[in-house]
């Protein structure tokens, strides 16, 4: 086999005469077997703290993540066709507890790297160099054995089941945001969640900035303004209920232009966590209304009223065994518009993870949480303690007929192409390598075209999707 070599100045792979795709996804998976293929006995806690001597009250935690990824068979109509790429992500925090005032930050570093000029790659791939983190907090009692933090300046957060709120893992660069934070945590589980902020925007979000990993200051401004809170209460229905409820308050200007969005999205969710010879289930329901415009484009000033709302439902079981196996059936919606006169129904998932629900983002990403409909099956297996395996089935169906499907882009305004989207698989291995230090994480996605997604009038004529990645963690 011909060598494979990243060229700097095209920002590309060179696979030789035969087929990046077979090259590509082949040496992915070849990659991620030799690594779990090698299991390391050395065990380290705290390697930067302990090469610097770090004193007590004093946290300095790291993270390097390389990834290789690549897709065959794209969905997208504007995406190239097949596309690979490397990307890095690395995170440094650093945070001083002096009791009770807590000071910190975080450096985020996102890069992608030979992707293709048409690539998919955008601001979820790359954030270069970029503070996500700069906070002063406060931690104090309340009596009762309940405690409370309050946080301000720059932080991540994940609310919640993290659909609506999140921090991001899988994805390269993360949600952030400028502004105040308070979390109150009782003896018995229950929890509430104050917060007003500013989104951070990530830049660069030109292909130009993006493509050449551009380092740009992410902005906050009060044209975007996201707030609200939470509570949880333990102890019921066998686990938890949680309600909530968040606003988002967008203003159009002539130099970031916006579909000013002004919506509210309360929600409840009741849920219960695996355990050996029980029964988990995870249910979740939000609806949305306020205004909206339909598009980003100057000349639209036209609110829409807002009617939309998504649905979980998650039933499962944790059966005892040596690989305890889990066995769960899932089932999603998510509405999509139905472009009605005065009135606007696609679901929006705010600042949301979507992977643990619906697959691999990165290149693929497929699925997300608006104009959806989807029921499946997932199996989890631990073959021992240091890894873990899922495979999960999903069948796909649009909720509205003439919005496009999902995150594809593939839309019909006719309705003629029909509803179903077609079948999603997907497979992921996790083997931890060294205890607390070195862990790999490899998967792939099939995804079966159906009919929407062959006849549809901007579907690509690609045929099916093939997706599959290698990441490798190293954490100090």
């Amino acid at each position: 086999m011909s060598a494979c070599l990243f060229d700097p100045v095209r920002k590309d792979w060179n696979f030789g005469p035969q087929s990046w795709r077979a090259r590509a996804l082949l040496g992915m998976m070849g990659g991620g077997l030799l690594l779990v293929g090698h299991t390391g006995t050395a065990h380290a806690d705290g390697l930067l703290e302990t090469a610097v001597g770090a004193p007590e009250g004093l946290t300095i935690k790291g993270e390097v993540r390389a990834r290789v990824e690549g897709i065959d068979g794209q969905f997208r109509p504007t995406a190239a066709e097949d596309d690979a790429m490397f990307s890095l992500k690395t995170s440094l925090l650093v945070e001083y507890d002096g009791g009770p005032w807590r000071v910190g930050g975080e450096l985020w570093d996102a890069r992608a790297y030979g992707e293709k000029s048409n690539s998919s790659a955008g601001t979820g791939e790359v954030d270069a160099l970029e503070m996500v983190q700069a906070y002063v907090g406060l931690d104090f009692g309340m009596g009762g054995g309940s405690k409370a933090q309050l946080t301000a300046g720059r932080f991540t957060m994940n609310l919640g089941s993290r659909r609506l709120v999140a921090r991001q893992s899988f994805r390269n660069s993360t949600n952030a945001f400028t502004g105040v934070n308070f979390q109150w945590k009782g003896r018995g589980g229950d929890q509430l969640t104050l917060l007003w902020t500013m989104p951070q925007l990530r830049l660069p979000d030109d292909s130009e900035g993006i493509h050449d990993n551009s380092v740009k200051r992410d902005e906050e401004t009060t044209d975007l303004q996201f707030y609200g809170g939470s509570l949880t209460k333990a102890g019921v229905f066998g686990g938890s209920l949680e309600v909530y409820g968040y606003g988002l308050a967008e203003r159009d200007s002539a130099d970031r232009p916006t579909r000013n969005r002004h919506i509210f999205t309360p929600g409840l969710r009741a849920y219960r966590a695996p355990k050996t010879g029980h029964l988990d289930y995870d249910v979740e329901g939000a609806y949305q209304f306020g205004r909206t415009r339909a598009t980003t484009a100057p000349t639209d000033r036209t609110d829409l009223d807002v009617s939309a709302y998504f649905i979980h439902a998650e039933a499962g079981n944790t059966f005892a065994g040596g690989w305890k196996p889990r066995v769960s059936l899932d089932f999603d919606i998510a509405s999509g518009d139905r472009s009605k006169a005065g009135t606007y129904n696609r679901f929006d998932t705010l600042f949301g993870a979507r992977r643990f629900d619906f697959g691999p983002t990165g290149l693929y990403g497929a699925v997300g949480r608006f104009n959806t409909i989807s029921g499946g099956a997932r199996l989890e297996v631990k073959p021992d303690k240091k890894s873990d395996v899922m495979v999960m089935y999903r069948a796909l169906w649009l909720d509205s007929k003439i919005d496009a499907f999902s995150n594809t882009g593939v839309k019909d305004v006719s309705g003629r192409s029909g509803s179903f989207a077609g079948n999603q698989v997907e497979a992921r291995y996790r083997r931890t390598l060294i205890p607390d230090v070195l862990r790999v994480d490899t998967g792939v996605a099939y995804l079966a075209k159906g009919g929407f997604l062959k006849d549809a009038p901007n579907a690509p004529q690609t045929g099916d999707t093939r997706y599959g990645y290698v990441d490798l963690y190293f954490d100090f």
